[in-house]
């Protein structure tokens, strides 16, 4: 059953005031991190795998069409600047490619072939990871690249907000986060999108912190590529070696990262 399709708890919306409708999307919005705290497990299982591709020199890809698309591309963009790993290793593939970033693109999601081409545009190998993200967990673009990375010997995972989909199905560690119906009835960029905003964030974050790219709690693999982030990792020095703020920024900026300037200072 295609649960984030079903009619909508609420009925018309269209006669409601501000406060009544934001009442009912936060009433929505309350269960989703209960949802994805359910499936833990499989999360779980999904970042291992993605830490064990990774850790061996492979890279994570996500797939999606429309808002599962855009927010794999969001996660992606998002792991160089926080974590400093190279650009390249976590690929974010959109159907109907980066136009469809900001305006979508007809039927580019029903292309059963299409999502595979666009892995083999960057070189997909058996060494990789690649993650489908479908709200509904049938989409064909999705279905379509997993199936064939199946027959190729590339792992997957996936995100889908189904129970039973097809792509779980396919997938090596399928996520299945089941959000229910939206509050305007199928419109998944709201629940769903901010359950699989929620697993993206995590298995990233827990991956990178496996692999090393965090020491203690703080990001100190950051790239330094503004004055706020330059501030910021000016106080982790601080904290770090003791030293006064003008020169812990000094170090930071002669050896360009938070780790390499505190082990400058206390090797």
């Amino acid at each position: 059953m295609n649960f984030t399709e079903q009619d909508s708890r609420h009925q018309n919306l269209h006669e409601l005031g501000f406060d009544d409708l934001l009442k009912g999307i936060n009433t929505e919005d309350l269960g989703v991190a209960v949802s994805v705290q359910e499936k833990i497990d499989q999360i779980a299982k999904l970042c291992a795998l993605v830490h064990d591709r990774m850790s061996q020199g492979g890279r994570l890809f996500y797939l999606g069409a429309g808002t599962s698309g855009r927010l794999g591309i969001v996660d992606a963009s998002e792991c160089p600047p926080t974590y400093g790993v190279e650009h390249g290793r976590v690929i974010g593939i959109i159907a109907g490619g980066d136009s469809a970033i900001r305006k979508a693109v007809e039927f580019a999601e029903d292309d059963m072939e299409q999502g595979f081409q666009d892995l083999l545009q960057h070189s997909v190998t058996a060494k990789d990871v690649v993650v489908g993200i479908s709200a509904s967990g049938r989409t064909p673009y999705v279905l379509g690249a997993l199936q064939q990375c199946k027959q190729h010997g590339i792992a997957t995972g996936c995100v889908v907000c189904n129970p039973a989909s097809a792509i779980a199905a396919v997938a090596d560690a399928p996520v299945e986060v089941v959000t229910g119906p939206e509050f305007v009835t199928g419109s998944t960029r709201m629940k769903a999108g901010t359950a699989t905003k929620m697993v993206l964030n995590m298995v990233t974050t827990a991956v990178m912190i496996r692999l090393g790219h965090v020491l203690g709690n703080k990001m100190v693999d950051m790239q330094l590529s503004n004055e706020k982030l330059i501030l910021r990792g000016t106080f982790m020095v601080m904290q770090a070696t003791g030293l006064e703020e003008a020169e812990a920024k000094s170090m930071l900026l002669k050896h360009g990262s938070v780790r390499r300037a505190i082990e400058a200072v206390t090797p």
